[in-house]
């Protein structure tokens, strides 16, 4: 028989009530304890102790009645972040405990949900989305290619703080060309007029639709597709926060309207013939490569690359000013870092524009943000020590032309 949950948005519930609920129905409970918490800003969230959680990777079977449902059969995998928040009171936007409600009461809580798709649930971990290291991305990326096997579509629910790293590491290692959808929320789900249930049932909605085939990942906030590749959080507040500089937004949600006004290259392709080369089942997480990123600034030092390399860094992506200039004083550790064999990524720290040119040990990293040229230096160094062929991916998965 099916359970009859009592969770409603908006609801508050008790600290006791709440742990007892976690413990006994997330497949994370059994390690709740073992993680640490801190408050800013008012807003607290689960931090990762030296001892990391194992994550649930099991993918749950399609029920014998959504086979026979002409509805799309929808996975929703829950990681946490402030979607899964539960705040203080019914008025605490950002006074909560991130990665706290468990994804299948929260899906159960979704009104009308059976008319746009069959949705089942994966609680893969309950944390903020900073709180994930690579391996469990690793994991993760895994895991969504295993439910794609199963189900037509998944919905990925994170923390909005890394969300755009989340979604680009899947949009470069997802193999399956089903729809893949990302999604979070800024305020928490148990406050008035939070943006937590409208985000989530929109994800599902879109996901079920398959309007995203072959797009890649791609996230749905605040009634907006956005393409993975490019998008930045730009507010640490507004609902609106998810941007994609220069380019845009793909679509709209407006109820059961789905509109699609562009598609990135790989969707121009045959089926199956623009899946991401790192196909991360033909390596471990142990050959994860580490790579770091340094900002440049005035009289910015050349500590940060030098503390990088000694700590082994094998890649590193210099965030600079304008079109992407470094101090004098970084360019010289860079110089030497590049004698030892690390190679550098070049960006900028505006927020927007491309970034050309490149030269021996370093590669352009056009209009990618730091923080996702590092996602694809990482990526490239894994899977190749040869700086040619690296440099041939950025030209390519990093640039996506059409």
């Amino acid at each position: 028989m099916r359970k009859t949950s009592n969770l409603r948005p908006w609801a508050v519930w008790s600290t006791a009530a709440l742990t007892a609920l976690t413990i006994s129905l997330s497949p994370i409970g059994t390690y709740a304890a073992h993680a640490a918490t801190v408050e800013v800003k008012g807003t607290t969230g689960a931090v990762q102790t030296a001892s990391t959680p194992a994550r649930n990777t099991s993918i749950p079977a399609v029920p014998d009645s959504s086979k026979q449902s002409a509805l799309p059969n929808v996975l929703v995998i829950g990681t946490g972040g402030t979607i899964a928040g539960q705040s203080e009171d019914a008025t605490s936007f950002q006074n909560y405990k991130a990665g706290t409600l468990p994804i299948g009461e929260m899906v159960d809580a979704l009104p009308d949900k059976q008319k746009i798709a069959d949705v089942s649930t994966l609680q893969f971990g309950n944390s903020g989305s900073g709180s994930y290291s690579m391996a469990d991305l690793y994991d993760l990326s895994q895991t969504v290619d295993k439910a794609l096997a199963l189900y037509d579509s998944v919905v990925v629910t994170t923390g909005t703080d890394t969300m755009e790293e989340i979604a680009y590491f899947l949009d470069m290692t997802v193999q399956s060309d089903k729809p893949v959808v990302i999604t979070g929320s800024m305020r928490p789900w148990t406050v008035i007029g939070s943006d937590a249930q409208a985000n989530l049932y929109n994800a599902i909605k879109l996901a079920g639709s398959g309007r995203t085939t072959s797009f890649g990942t791609v996230l749905m906030l605040n009634d907006t597709i956005q393409l993975a590749r490019g998008v930045s959080k730009t507010n640490d507040y507004r609902t609106d926060t998810f941007e994609t500089p220069m380019l845009g937004a793909v679509g709209y949600i407006d109820e059961e309207n789905i509109r699609i006004y562009r598609a990135p290259a790989r969707a121009l392709k045959p089926e199956g013939t623009a899946k991401p080369v790192f196909d991360l089942s033909k390596i471990t997480k142990a050959d994860l490569a580490k790579v770091e990123i340094a900002i440049s600034y005035q009289e910015a030092g050349g500590g940060a690359i030098e503390g990088f390399v000694s700590n082994g860094a094998q890649g590193i992506v210099t965030s600079g000013t304008g079109a992407g200039g470094i101090s004098r004083a970084m360019g010289q550790a860079r110089t030497k870092a590049i004698e030892e064999g690390v190679i550098f990524v070049t960006t900028t720290r505006t927020g927007s524009g491309s970034v050309y040119g490149g030269g021996n040990g370093i590669i352009a990293g056009d209009n990618l943000s730091p923080q996702q040229a590092r996602v694809l230096l990482m990526l490239g160094l894994s899977f190749s020590d040869d700086f040619d062929t690296i440099k041939k991916w950025f030209e390519t998965y990093g640039t996506p032309e059409v």
